[in-house]
């Protein structure tokens, strides 16, 4: 679990709204283990966790699952870094998510292993953002509807300005939000989504998306979202 100073740095680094309370529910400081995680991943990869690093090197497409299932109202806060170092596959691209990922009628994507690629992935219903997306080129926002072939994408949410890429080597503070029906994605205490969502997932799983990259995530943890 996170200690107190990495606790006290993530959510200093990660403001709530003042209305919020938040209580922390689940947590990784990356120190012992994968075993809070599911990796599906296209090709070999190579992904540790260690000094507090989770650290993926992956060739192609990559979704590493949180095995909990989180229950709103919730935020998910974490840091990361795109990698660019003369690695192969530092690219610095794709720092993705998916959250309240569920199949149709409610399933654990854990029930259903996929094979890493991008598309077996459209069959859930879930909120995804692919921030640095294309060659750090777009930054979106999707609300997937669980069809294949079917990626909703709203003019408003797909964004190509150069302060919402990746910056190579810099820690990143992200959060997701999903609270009822207000759902959120923010980078560095910037709101760079936000949807009012008539028919809301409430419950469901989280995992890092990326692709042909070098990421490194840390101080995840997951929040109540209280009033």
């Amino acid at each position: 679990m996170l200690d107190r100073r990495s606790l006290l740095a993530s959510l200093a680094a990660t403001p709530f709204a003042p209305e919020a309370a938040p209580r922390r529910l689940f947590a990784d400081d990356f120190r012992q283990s994968l075993d809070q995680w599911v990796v599906e991943a296209e090709k070999p990869a190579v992904v540790t966790a260690r000094d507090g690093v989770l650290d993926i090197v992956t060739p192609a497409g990559l979704t590493a699952w949180f095995k909990p299932e989180l229950v709103g109202p919730i935020a998910i806060a974490y840091q990361a870094m795109a990698v660019s170092e003369g690695g192969p596959y530092d690219r610095v691209s794709d720092l993705n998510a998916f959250w309240m990922a569920r199949e149709v009628g409610g399933g654990s994507p854990l029930d259903h292993p996929r094979s890493g690629a991008f598309a077996d992935y459209d069959t859930l219903e879930t909120y995804y953002v692919g921030q640095g997306g294309n060659g750090n080129t777009s930054t979106r926002f999707r609300r997937y509807v669980g069809r294949p072939g079917d990626r909703p994408l709203l003019p408003r949410h797909d964004h190509a300005a150069a302060d919402e890429m990746l910056t190579p080597n810099r820690w990143t503070t992200v959060r997701l939000v999903a609270d009822g029906s207000r759902i959120e994605y923010w980078s560095d205490g910037r709101r760079l989504f936000d949807l009012d969502d008539a028919a809301p997932y409430r419950r469901g799983w989280f995992g890092f998306r990326t692709t042909q990259s070098h990421l490194r995530l840390r101080n995840f943890a997951v929040f109540r979202l209280g009033r």
